[in-house]
């Protein structure tokens, strides 16, 4: 198989597909990039990111989850790979799992919550299909937070909503992120 030499784990030298060529889970599993991408069907995917409004809202949801970890019962993981299908890797911007849920390398169940953030070269529309996805994969909550005109969706069963509430929860637990302290971060930067 023709391939490009680049870095893998372990700085070892490894031979990866052509990217016309797909990819083994196995040797997606065995590359790392930085950031991280995804894996879709055999293609990898780069992700938008490194803003630093993508970047600021993202610090704050993984350190409120942090600081009241033990309150809500849970663990948050920034950027952590997830396997939605067979050979589907998603990478969400921020993952919160219940403190019970356990795990290898890699989580393979649905997660609590998975949390999108978009970057300005991110649409609301294209988002939806990764959504859909969670959606299938058995995750009720997924957020997707859009930093410039500082809007926060639910995905749903019913479809992309926009939370007009002012604070994003999950049912029968004690979380909630209160949008206005959330965007509030962004105007300190």
């Amino acid at each position: 198989m023709a391939g490009l030499l680049v870095w893998g784990d372990n700085q070892r030298m490894a031979t990866l597909p052509n990217s016309e060529e797909p990819w083994t889970v196995r040797e997606y599993l065995r590359t790392s990039w930085s950031p991280d991408r995804e894996f879709v069907d055999g293609r990898i995917e780069e992700r938008n990111l490194g803003e630093k409004e993508h970047s600021i809202v993202q610090r704050y949801l993984t350190f409120l989850f942090m600081l009241k970890r033990a309150e809500w019962g849970v663990e948050v993981f920034p950027e952590l790979r997830t396997q939605t299908k067979p050979r589907n890797f998603r990478v969400p911007d921020v993952l919160v799992m219940r403190a019970q849920d356990k795990f290898e390398r890699y989580v393979t169940h649905p997660p609590l919550i998975a949390i999108e953030i978009l970057s300005p070269e991110d649409s609301v529309s294209a988002m939806q299909g990764k959504a859909a996805e969670y959606r299938s994969f058995g995750v009720q909550n997924i957020w997707i937070i859009d930093p410039e005109p500082r809007i926060a969706y639910r995905y749903t069963s019913a479809g992309l909503e926009e939370v007009r509430t002012g604070e994003l929860t999950v049912p029968e637990t004690p979380i909630r992120v209160v949008l206005n302290e959330m965007f509030a971060e962004l105007d300190r930067a």
